[in-house]
Parts: C-alpha cells; structure tokens; sequence
C-alpha cells in the first residue's frame, strides 16, 4: 500500500491527491461504492481530468469484508477491500460521464418523497387540531383524499361558523374553488358541526392553527404537482423512458423512481442481479442439518425493491396476464404480499430484457422471444 489516508470531499484536496497518486503511478484506476450525491464532486474532477474510474456495489465490499480481519466497519477498512477488490477483479463495469439526467431524477424523486412526507405530518396535525375543535368534523373530513375538505378548513373550522353560513354559502365557496363535489362535502361538514353546540377549551386557537395548518397543506400540494411535472417532462427525455413506461404499473413517477435507482443500466448486469439489488431474490439459510431455507436478504436497495413492489401491485389490476400469474400464486398458498412480490420478482426478468433490447411491452411476446 503507498499511499492511504482520509481526504475531505473538497475540490483543491482531491486535485492534491490526484497528482500525488499521478506521482506514484503512470496508469492509474480509480474504483468507487457510490454513484450518489456524496461521490458527485469526486466523479467530476476524475473525469475532467479523464481518469478511468470502475464501480464496485456496496454489497460486494460488505461480503468482500468477511475476509479481513475485525468486525469493524470503517472507511479505512472499506476502502483497503475496494482497492483489493480492484486490482483482483477484471469484471468491474466502467463509469461513463454524462449522468446530468439520472442525477436530477434522483433529486426531484428525493424532493418529491420529503414533500409527501410533509404534507402527510401536516395532515396529521391538522386532525389534531379539528380533534380540539369538533370531533364530529374530523371524523367527517376526508383531508388525505380530496382537497375539497382541505380547502373547506382553510376557510372555517368552528362548528358555529358551519352552521351559520349553511349548506349552499359554503358549496359556493368550495364551488369557486374548483372543487366537483362542492354539495356533498358541504352537507356532510354542516351535518357534523350540527352535532355539536358547546364551545371546547382552547377552540379559537386551535382553529386558528388549523387553518394555517391547512393552507399549508394546499402549498405543499401544489409544490407536489410543480415537482410532477418537473419529473415527467425529465423522465421522458430519458431513452429508456418509453420502454419503462410501456410495461403495465409504470408510470412516470414509479419509472423515474426506477432509473434514480439504477442510475448506468450497465452497472447492473443481469436480471439475477438486478432482482438481487430489489431484494426480490431470497438468499439461502443453512445451518448444519438444516439446508433448503430461505430467508429475505438483508442488504438490498429498498427504493427500488418499493418500486418494482408497487408497479406489480398495480399491473394486477392493469394486465390480464400479470392478474392470472398472481392469482395462479395464490392458489397455490401464498399470502397476498408473497404472491405480489413473486410477480415482481418475474417482471424483473421481463424488464430487463425490455431493457437490454431496447424494445418496448407486448402483450404477447414476439414469436423469436417465444422459442427462446
């Protein structure tokens, strides 16, 4: 080893390196376990500086690291098994520049998950509130559902508020609004508030929160949707798109969920890898006299698992065929979130070689792919 020691993730330090290691070494290979926002800076300078640079999965250094020495994770000892794991293995797909789309995928997909998560945790707080004010209208309001209540509670949280508008009033407003079911919702909210006549402790700040609460559930709607079609109009620029978006389930936030997840098809390989990286392939579990188990494996990429999950569920209700390979696996005693995940596990296949041949779904195979 000549040279090991830790770098901070900085422009000028990681030139410094560079030319320390061009010193010492006139062909050089870097080989790297992410492709993510935290490599971001270290892939650009190599390459702008035309380095050749290989990735090796981060499962692969884990069960790399079961032939060294001590338990212990750490970046020294990671990053010692990616250089022997380098200078061994010839196998290693090669990193190309030019990634600018996949990264943006990656960060509105990001983006978009934190802004659910933010609107489900207001959501939540806002029933808390209408908890405070009338429970008969919590229990009412539909709030994760249809934006009519959502838009109703920005405006008026208080019982006696309800009643004394009435039902037409507030279908006019909601009306204004944009909202189709403006009457039902209306009734349904001065139905609630009708039930009750006593003011609670604390009604009138509790209805103030709620309110805030509610608007901000409005903006953060609305910042889904700007970010929606930031995604959609990304992920068609991408070659593979309409492939993706072809195979029933998928569409286009499930299929920019998938490239953000694999990033450089390349890298995967096989559908046996790529159903591995899913977790979507049970890996054995024997002891002793007990050989034949299964188990679900421990490190795989939960993103892409949730999505190859998802767009199964989904071509259950969409695909003839994807319906009769699920219940096929009921019938023969699989719990329902077994028999989806064996589908998911078949539509990788079907996937990859969608992939790999740049061919978008049929219902029927071609009759090539058929005698194969």
């Amino acid at each position: 080893m000549l040279l090991s020691r830790k770098v901070p993730n900085d422009q000028q330090a990681i030139l410094g390196v560079l030319v320390e290691v061009q010193a010492l070494a006139t062909r050089l290979t870097w080989t790297v376990d992410l492709t993510t926002a935290e490599a971001a800076l270290l892939l650009a300078v190599l390459w702008g500086h035309r380095q050749q640079v290989r990735y090796l999965a981060g499962q692969a250094v884990h069960q790399a690291a079961v032939g060294y020495r001590g338990e212990a994770k750490t970046d020294a000892k990671d990053a010692r098994i990616i250089a022997d794991q380098s200078r061994m293995r010839r196998d290693l797909p090669e990193l190309q520049p030019g990634q600018d789309l996949i990264v943006e995928l990656r960060i509105l997909t990001s983006r978009r998950a934190d802004l659910v998560a933010d609107r489900t945790r207001a959501i939540n707080r806002l029933r808390q509130q209408l908890t405070a004010i009338c429970p008969a209208l919590e229990h009412a309001a539909v709030l994760a559902g249809q934006r009519g209540w959502v838009v109703l509670v920005a405006h008026y949280q208080r019982p006696g508020d309800l009643r004394s508008l009435g039902v037409a009033p507030l279908a006019a407003l909601l009306a204004g609004h944009g909202i189709r079911n403006a009457d039902r919702i209306a009734q349904a909210a001065v139905a609630a508030a009708s039930t009750q006549t006593v003011d609670l402790p604390g009604q009138d700040v509790a209805a103030g929160v709620a309110g805030e609460l509610a608007r901000e559930v409005l903006e953060l709607e609305a910042r889904i949707t700007q970010t929606d079609h930031a995604l959609q109009a990304r992920f068609h620029r991408h070659p593979l798109a309409e492939v993706i978006w072809s195979m029933p389930g998928f569409g286009f936030r499930l299929g920019a969920e998938l490239l953000a997840a694999i990033g450089q098809v390349e890298l995967i390989g096989s559908a046996d890898r790529l159903a591995a990286y899913a977790g979507l392939s049970p890996v054995t579990n024997d002891s002793g006299k007990r050989t034949g188990r299964l188990r679900t494996p421990v490190r795989y990429h939960r993103a892409l698992r949730r999505v190859m999950y998802l767009a199964a569920l989904t071509a259950i209700r969409c695909s003839p065929q994807d319906r009769a390979y699920y219940q096929r696996k009921r019938a023969e005693g699989k719990r329902h979130v077994q028999a989806v995940i064996c589908l998911a596990r078949r539509r990788t296949n079907v996937l990859w070689a969608l992939l790999g041949d740049h061919r978008t779904w049929e219902p029927q195979p071609p009759l090539n792919h058929q005698a194969a």
